[in-house]
């Protein structure tokens, strides 16, 4: 497994202690602020480099230390690979997956900005999975050669990182319900309409350093949730920074994400749907025809 980078165990338990001090400052879950704590204690404490762990053992050999999950073990490895920690980018406001992802030999810039657009690809293991599932192939510009070296490199620098790559959909994946992310995403924007949440102010498109973006730290059941609005150029231009929701959630195994945004038409037009999973919220409002009162409570004003 490669390991690209040289970071000293005291630099990555810095990171994660950092990454503790900004969830407890935005509100977050105090047993996951703890969690982060105790992973940097037990680095801190490690008599081997963390690289050399990774390199000899994989993230099963992180897992083996007390208090360090699958999903602490993947943070820390995506840390040594890359140098960087996309969790700790968001909370910093730092949210620019661009530079990761043109790190890929054969993702340029144009290439990138497609990539995180249309796909809402931010980390290498989703580009990964989009490898993976047919959807980088679609993408104008991406024939079969140039998606191999792609996939050879991203096997280079993620290695044993990799999570099984299921195609099959929700049921098979273990996704959230579409229940249970318009219930976060509801919470997020009655949180934010109320005053009530934290702010960060993001990096992109922010000159003059305005915290205006509020954040959301909250769980249903062991996953752990994020939700941010969009601060993406295309949310810009359509003027959608309000509307579209970020949600990232990590259930132990590691952090997924999806966008919920308001329908435009039939049969969604005014309702809160899921990108990607159309068919699921179809069904989902579907079952809750005979409630209106239930339903209407979906739907954006």
């Amino acid at each position: 497994m490669a390991v690209a980078t040289s970071m000293q165990n005291r630099e990555i338990a810095q990171k994660l202690r950092e990454v503790a001090l900004l969830l407890d400052e935005q509100g977050a879950n105090r047993f996951r602020i703890q969690a982060y704590r105790t992973a940097a204690d037990r680095l801190d404490h490690l008599a081997v480099p963390v690289s050399r762990m990774l390199q000899e053992q994989g993230t099963e050999g992180l897992q083996t230390l007390p208090g360090i999950g699958v999903s602490l073990a993947r943070s820390i490895h995506t840390l040594v690979v890359t140098g960087r920690l996309p969790m700790l980018d968001r909370l910093r406001g730092q949210m620019d997956s661009i530079p990761l992802l043109t790190s890929i030999p054969g993702v340029g810039s144009a290439l990138a900005h497609r990539l995180h657009e249309d796909l809402q690809i931010d980390t290498l293991e989703q580009l990964e999975m989009a490898a993976h599932d047919g959807r980088l192939a679609d993408i104008e510009g991406v024939g079969p050669k140039k998606l191999q070296g792609i996939i050879d490199s991203l096997t280079a620098r993620l290695g044993r990182l990799r999570r099984p790559l299921h195609t099959a959909g929700p049921a098979s994946t273990g996704e959230p319900s579409v229940e249970e992310l318009l219930d976060v995403d509801r919470d997020y924007r009655e949180s934010s309409r109320t005053g009530t949440l934290q702010h960060i102010a993001p990096h992109r498109f922010n000159p003059g350093k305005e915290a205006w973006l509020p954040i959301l730290h909250t769980h249903r059941g062991a996953r752990h949730y994020t939700a941010l609005f969009s601060n993406s150029a295309l949310a810009h231009q359509l003027k959608k920074t309000r509307d579209w929701v970020i949600l990232y959630y990590d259930d132990g195994q590691g952090e997924s994400q999806c966008t919920v945004v308001t329908g435009r038409s039939a049969p969604f037009a005014g309702k809160r749907i899921i990108r990607g999973r159309e068919a699921d919220c179809a069904s989902y409002y579907h079952s809750l025809a005979s409630s209106p009162a239930v339903g209407d409570s979906e739907s954006q004003a």
